[in-house]
């Protein structure tokens, strides 16, 4: 599919949206109660789920741990069902959810005051259940609220969007189709308040002037989704305070 199919002569996108219109997002906080925290997001088609537990006494060998933080310790997997292709490897065992899971810690390891919890252990386990583009930045979400619902302090949300072009026109929030046609794909990072940046990933190289384009939808995007996310915060301390008023 060539990139300037992805637009019709409207300027509306294969499902409908405008060209910087979020997916609808659904989220809950507190899916599993044997986890320190947890979290399930919808995206679109695309449904991930975030398990977080810790900050607990280091697991495995006592030389790995940081005198002066917390180790953070992510997974990230594709649930087997999660795609119509069968796999010919485990879904968290191959090579790119490897490196994905290395870009989930270094991404949070940006956003967790780690230096609270010295000589201790922070594990995020991230599942995509459905792959309709945007994984990874489904699973970055999920695990910001996880994290939340844990309690573990953070400078700021963690909220994550993809962005492409079609032409020299901006996409956010990619679905599978769109990431299926091959064009310039950006995936970053946020954290809002700040500004400052936690990922960027980009797929190919753009001309700066390209570049930000696709850089100002994904960060609009993703002040969007922090107001998304903000509200599923406030709405499970709202669940929690008439709970402990019972």
């Amino acid at each position: 599919m060539a990139a300037a199919e992805l637009l019709s002569d409207e300027g509306y996108r294969l499902d409908g949206r405008r060209p910087n219109e979020l997916r609808k997002v659904r989220a809950r906080m507190g899916v599993f109660e044997q986890a320190d925290g947890s979290a399930y997001i919808e995206q679109g088609n695309t449904k991930a789920l975030a398990v977080v537990y810790g900050p607990h006494e280091l697991r495995g060998s006592r030389s790995r741990a940081l005198p002066d933080r917390a180790l953070v310790h992510c997974q990230y997997s594709l649930a087997a069902f999660s795609t119509s292709e069968r796999r010919r490897r485990p879904p968290h065992g191959d090579r790119q959810t490897a490196e994905l899971a290395l870009h989930l810690r270094q991404t949070f390891e940006a956003a967790i005051l780690t230096q609270l919890y010295p000589r201790s252990q922070i594990d995020i386990y991230v599942q995509i259940l459905q792959a309709d583009g945007g994984n990874y930045c489904a699973g970055v979400n999920a695990a910001t609220l996880a994290l939340m619902d844990a309690g573990i302090p953070m400078k700021d949300f963690v909220c994550a969007s993809s962005a492409g072009l079609a032409a020299d026109t901006a996409l956010a929030d990619l679905s599978w189709p769109e990431e299926a046609a091959g064009g310039p794909q950006l995936a970053l990072a946020l954290l809002p308040a700040s500004g400052q940046i936690a990922l960027l990933q980009l797929s190919a190289r753009l001309h700066q002037q390209r570049l930000e384009l696709a850089l100002e939808a994904a960060l609009a995007a993703c002040r969007s989704l922090h107001a998304v996310l903000d509200a599923v915060v406030r709405e499970r301390l709202r669940q929690a305070s008439q709970a402990l008023g019972d």
